[in-house]
């Protein structure tokens, strides 16, 4: 074997792997949700004034971005199993972060939306990567903390953004982003990968076949309800927070509400929520349990968030913070998908699987805008939060438990 492959029965939990992951998923959630901050502010900047236009516009850009991360999810998930979990992490950071320092520099929509999807194609990568590798090099009874502290690490980038976002140029807080991703190259020196990627390499079978997921049944469908389960999470972040100054307007609440700050303060929840539903797996043994448990804790939030008629600014920033919390099974999620398949694919599947979910924003924001002047803004989200709070009960109470699996095998 390698010798600087990782091994992973030797290896302590907070070991480099772990480090560049979390901070490499850190600067690629700043990156992320930095659009929505600054999406207000930077459209005007670009001459685009009227309230309508701005929830217009502001889609198509969310709907760019989200499409690169889908085309990017296939592309880094079949080359994190083709060329290994290491190219994928830092090649996803210079990509993403070269496109945000262009971002600073636009002059006009189409370049703005052209070079989100560019960042898109780029932010697809590194949580797979990140979190493949984690898996893979840390023994199984310490896989679920070290996927909760890239996870939880990672989410407070959001708060970083929304902290940048709200108090300085938007063109400074693009900068800002891309600069972070860059320095985050330096770590590049001492990272190793895993030993079960190195010992894959070995067998004669096909590597990052994206395809065969689709050719086998229960395969296919293991990984569809891989994908459903994280789609509340979005729907939270795409839909009720992006959008948390129009649902404030609509309910009555007499403060003008920052979107700024509700992105900041509900990813201030989900980095608890990542912390505690990462702990209570470990806890009670159990990825599904959890999943089960904050499924219903947002159904609740959720319900209580759209129905908080003139509430004062505190109570609605309260339930971002709330909304959040509910939301952070998202370590829990990834670390599932990692789970559920063999090393010639769990890059692909770990990699495709987030985005996927991310990707669900496209349709969900395309319905809410559609049916939002039939139906209203409020009953349009009730109705989109229903369906997918459905889906994501059914997939997870029908998806095999995976605590405790060994992952060192391979797919036929």
């Amino acid at each position: 074997m390698n010798p600087s492959v990782i091994d992973s029965p030797k290896v302590k939990l907070l070991n480099v792997a772990v480090v560049v992951a979390a901070l490499g998923y850190f600067v690629d959630i700043y990156d992320l949700v930095l659009f929505s901050i600054v999406r207000i502010a930077s459209l005007k900047d670009l001459g685009i004034s009227q309230p309508a236009d701005l929830l217009d516009q502001g889609v198509r850009l969310i709907n760019m971005q989200m499409a690169g991360m889908l085309l990017g999810g296939v592309f880094w998930g079949v080359l994190g199993d083709k060329k290994g979990r290491i190219s994928v992490l830092f090649g996803s950071i210079f990509l993403y972060s070269a496109a945000n320092i262009a971002n600073g520099f636009v002059t006009s929509i189409d370049a703005y939306a052209w070079l989100r999807f560019i960042a898109g194609v780029g932010l697809a990568g590194e949580l797979g990567a990140g979190i493949t590798l984690v898996s893979e090099v840390l023994p199984k009874e310490k896989r679920g903390y070290g996927t909760t502290i890239v996870a939880s690490v990672g989410i407070s980038g959001a708060i970083l953004a929304g902290v940048i976002g709200e108090y300085f140029h938007w063109r400074t807080a693009y900068f800002v982003g891309g600069g972070l991703g860059l320095l985050l190259l330096l770590l590049r020196i001492g990272v190793f990968e895993s030993g079960m990627f190195e010992r894959s390499q070995r067998e004669e079978v096909k590597r990052g076949n994206f395809l065969s997921l689709f050719t086998n049944g229960p395969r296919f469908l293991k990984y569809l309800k891989c994908i459903l389960i994280g789609v509340p999470i979005w729907f939270v972040i795409g839909v009720l927070i992006t959008f948390s100054p129009e649902f404030a307007q609509a309910l009555g609440v007499p403060a003008v509400i920052s979107v700024a700050k509700a992105i900041g303060f509900s990813y201030f929840g989900l980095s608890l929520g990542d912390v505690a539903s990462g702990l209570l797996s470990q806890q009670l043994k159990s990825r599904k349990r959890v999943v089960v448990l904050f499924l219903f804790l947002l159904a609740g939030v959720i319900a209580m968030y759209l129905l908080a008629d003139n509430a004062s600014e505190a109570y609605f920033y309260g339930l971002c913070v709330a909304l959040g919390f509910c939301s952070g099974y998202w370590a829990v999620f990834v670390t599932i998908a990692a789970e559920q398949f063999g090393t010639n694919i769990r890059a692909t599947v770990t990699t495709t699987v987030p985005n996927f979910v991310r990707g669900a924003v496209i349709p969900l924001t395309l319905s809410f805008s559609a049916f939002k002047e039939e139906f209203g803004l409020i009953q349009t989200a009730g109705i989109l939060g229903v369906i997918a709070l459905s889906i994501a009960l059914v997939a997870i109470l029908t998806l095999q438990e995976s605590y405790g699996k060994e992952l060192d095998y391979l797919e036929e």
